[in-house]
């Protein structure tokens, strides 16, 4: 089959919107809980009840003959990964909700610059200015000097970089494994790292808590089972401006769920790293250079 009978935008962009929302059902339940529950302990619970929904893959990846190299860089990627989790549902539970959203997008901004640093890829003038733009869009948000940035905005700072280093150990291992083990080793090592920093601040979950962040281990799974039919629809061009919606969805919830100011400067910022985002992904597709990582989505995390 050509490449343009595999082109469907409108299925793509489909795809894609339902992931959006099923993402958005992720930062809703965990704001929801943050009071409640400790945020490590909310991060290990998620990722330890998603395993559940992974057996059938995890039977698949034993079947497979991995190095000790590999097994090395999957518990490293969990490691960073477990980390970035955990800040992330800090965050979330901290700071409103489209602060966390605009600066989740901070992602492949970093990964633009870790691709240039660690993988030799080249930054043409272009893409130098889209990432200043982003970063400059970082700093509207925060506005030090003018607000106190709290812990929770440091916390996100931190996760969207840690983040970017989880996705450029991804793209090294995909390159050489089946991507289906990528993904469900990451859950596998990410509730490892997890237990440690969970146990010190342990609370016994009531079976609420328990269904609530199961619920939200099956959102996210199949929120990320959804991009990826998104993804094989259409280019990454066509769905990824459709990721930018949740900035939209948790402006708005924030606003209606949990009476949360609605912030100009939050909104001017996320634009602006939105815009390089879209810009760097636009001027890929056009130069068709395949040897360039293509900006990852954001909601990975999740």
């Amino acid at each position: 089959m050509s490449p343009a009978a595999n082109y469907r935008p409108v299925e793509g962009i489909l795809w894609t919107f339902g992931a959006g929302l099923l993402f958005v059902g992720v930062n809703v339940l965990v704001k929801f809980l943050g009071p409640v529950v400790p945020a490590t302990e909310m991060a290990f619970l998620r990722y330890a009840l998603g395993l559940v929904l992974l057996v059938p893959a995890i039977r698949q990846i034993m079947r497979l003959r991995l190095t000790g190299r590999q097994w090395g860089l999957f518990a490293l990627r969990g490691a960073l990964h477990a980390v970035g989790v955990a800040l992330w549902f800090y965050a979330m539970a901290t700071i409103p909700l489209a602060d966390v959203t605009a600066m989740n997008y901070l992602s492949p901004i970093y990964v633009t610059i870790g691709a240039a640093l660690f993988m030799g890829e080249k930054l043409a003038a272009r893409r130098i200015i889209a990432v200043v733009v982003g970063l400059v869009g970082a700093l509207v948000i925060l506005r030090p000097g003018f607000r106190e940035i709290s812990e929770g905005h440091v916390a996100m700072m931190i996760a969207a970089l840690v983040f970017a280093g989880s996705y450029l150990l991804a793209k090294h291992l995909t390159d050489a494994t089946d991507p289906i083990a990528v993904i469900t080793m990451l859950s596998v090592w990410v509730t490892v790292g997890l237990i440690p920093l969970a146990a010190p601040v342990w609370v016994t979950p009531t079976w609420f808590q328990i269904v609530m962040l199961f619920v939200t281990a099956a959102f996210a799974t199949l929120g990320h089972y959804l991009m990826t039919l998104g993804f094989r629809a259409a280019p990454i061009t066509v769905t990824q401006p459709v990721t930018f919606l949740q900035l939209v969805w948790a402006v708005a919830l924030g606003v209606l769920l949990f009476d949360e100011p609605v912030d100009p400067f939050v909104i001017l910022g996320g634009l602006m790293i939105i815009g390089a985002i879209s810009f760097i992904t636009w001027r890929e597709a056009v130069a068709k250079k395949t040897q360039v990582t293509p900006p990852v989505p954001p909601q990975k995390m999740n």
